[in-house]
């Protein structure tokens, strides 16, 4: 990168909150006339990044640099640098023209005249009326507004309200511009609408526009570059394609479009399992990692079949929805769930064969801090399946307050009733929690060591069972590969959360 068009520069940024850091480690160049939006969930750190920018926060260490010059402890209405709110701060009781001009009128600008000496000295003026027209006429202009100047607020739409709120931002001729989920509050056709308006304004007026949103469409709608964060950190950089062809890890994905995400191992070279079957792939990992791999809604190649395919994967579908120009299919693949989209026309309960091209096989390293079984259901016992074998488990931490009554029902702390029979869940284990014992059929499932790494001071040990499942563990005792060994893990250990929504589940 041209270090000569660097407009803003992040540099080690981190932001504490009574504690809690809420921005960790934040280094980011932004290049003069981008259009940035920084996406993300709620509490990520987003609008905190955005409000340290503009100066309404202070980095607790590291600096911002504007045009290679250090800003971070210089107050807002020194930065040339305007933001735009979601809740647009309008004056209820100025028309039009005077909330566009209201910062134009207190502006003093710079200019050169002589002292009593002779000597040039910078003074300060208002503009002049004149000056104040013209500007904001060219601001009107540029947001489809040239023949509002009279208008009341309270008479505009919501879209018409955000574009004054814009005009006011750019009439002051800022740099770079904040928008801070500037089209939270409009509705969705609105907001279709002025995500290609701001688009346009971002062409004609050439100046840096950084973007703050939760909504992966705007971001890959609008953008030249999206930061992807969580967590406070930032997780990818990159162009809307890049971020939506190639994300570099499973949250990424899952966030930038629809996405099937599974828990996958190596099982040989370029050949990933999941979904109980092997698939060929063109990311090389050593045999028997564990890995993500996501495979987007479109790239499921979808064929009917009589019956199951023996060298295949094979579902059922079991949703249908017409979208206009291609249908949204369910399809059901044992306990897994595959989402596809496709132009020809099928049926519910049609059975269908499930396959990839390798090339649309997405491999990513897996954060392994935790095994996470996304197929997870529980049982008519209350007992979380894992792949074909039983856990004993605390289901009220599917409820908070909830309790289990004697007829095996979770009670609400509201009196109601719920009947989590084939409840699907997440089940997420801690590599800590898995206890390993000697032989079989001493703990809750079977399997042999297909891997051991050391790790220094333990060692990570993977346990596959008969059905396919993998579960790490971290020891400090020496194992070799094709040890007989049973898995173990308490109740308490086990970390639920329910697919979908409980009141699916609600009896009388």
């Amino acid at each position: 990168m041209d270090k000569k068009n660097i407009i803003i520069s992040l540099q080690g940024v981190n932001k504490v909150f009574d504690g809690t850091t809420v921005v960790d480690n934040f280094n980011l160049d932004i290049t003069k006339g981008e259009f940035v939006t920084f996406l993300g969930p709620s509490g990520c750190g987003k609008t905190t990044t955005l409000r340290m920018i503009a100066g309404f926060e202070t980095p607790t260490d590291g600096k911002i640099l504007l045009n290679g010059e250090d800003i971070t402890k210089i107050p807002p209405h020194k930065r040339p640098i305007n933001t735009v709110f979601q809740r647009y701060a309008l004056f209820p009781h100025l028309d039009v023209y005077d909330n566009v001009a209201f910062g134009l009128k207190l502006k003093k600008i710079p200019y050169e005249k002589e002292d009593k000496k002779g000597n040039k000295i910078t003074a300060y003026r208002h503009l002049t009326a004149k000056e104040i027209d013209e500007k904001v006429a060219h601001a009107l202009e540029i947001v489809d507004l040239d023949e509002f100047e009279d208008r009341d607020i309270s008479t505009l739409s919501g879209g018409q309200q955000q574009r004054v709120a814009i005009a006011r931002a750019i009439v002051n001729e800022p740099e770079i511009l904040l928008l801070d989920e500037p089209l939270g509050a409009l509705d969705l056709k609105m907001r279709k609408d002025m995500q290609i308006e701001l688009k346009e304004m971002h062409k004609k007026l050439g100046i840096t526009f950084i973007y703050v949103t939760h909504d992966q469409e705007e971001a890959l709608t609008m953008s030249d570059t999206i930061v992807v964060m969580k967590s406070g950190q930032i997780q990818q950089v990159g162009g809307p394609l890049d971020i939506y062809n190639e994300p570099v890890n499973a949250f990424v994905a899952d966030f930038i479009g629809e996405s099937n995400i599974y828990n996958a191992t190596m099982a040989g070279k370029l050949k990933v399992r999941f979904l109980n079957h092997v698939f060929d792939c063109i990311d090389d990992f050593p045999t028997n990692e564990k890995v993500d791999v996501v495979v987007r809604p479109e790239d499921v190649i979808l064929k009917v079949v009589k019956e199951p395919s023996k060298e295949k994967v094979t579902g059922k579908i079991v949703t249908k929805v017409f979208k206009g120009v291609h249908y949204e299919y369910l399809v059901q693949v044992g306990k897994a769930e595959v989402e596809c989209r496709d132009t020809k026309d099928r049926n519910v309960g049609d059975l269908v064969t499930v396959e990839v091209d390798p090339e649309n096989i997405q491999i990513m390293k897996k954060e392994l801090t935790s095994n996470v079984y996304r197929e997870a259901w529980i049982n008519n016992k209350n007992q979380v399946v894992i792949g074909e074998d039983p856990f004993a488990c605390d289901i009220t931490q599917l409820l908070k307050g909830s309790s289990v009554n004697e007829d095996g029902y979770l009670v609400g702390p509201d009196g109601k009733k719920y009947d989590l029979n084939d409840a699907d869940v997440t089940a997420e284990i801690a590599l800590d929690k898995v206890e390993m014992i000697d032989g079989y059929d001493n703990g809750d499932t079977n399997g042999d060591i297909v891997s051991i790494i050391y790790k220094g001071d333990h060692y990570q040990v993977m346990v596959r069972t008969d059905d396919e499942e993998d579960f790490i563990a971290l020891t400090d005792y020496t194992w070799n590969e094709g040890d007989q060994v049973s898995i173990k893990v308490l109740p308490q250990n086990i970390k639920l959360s329910l697919k979908g929504e409980i009141s699916k589940y609600e009896i009388e």
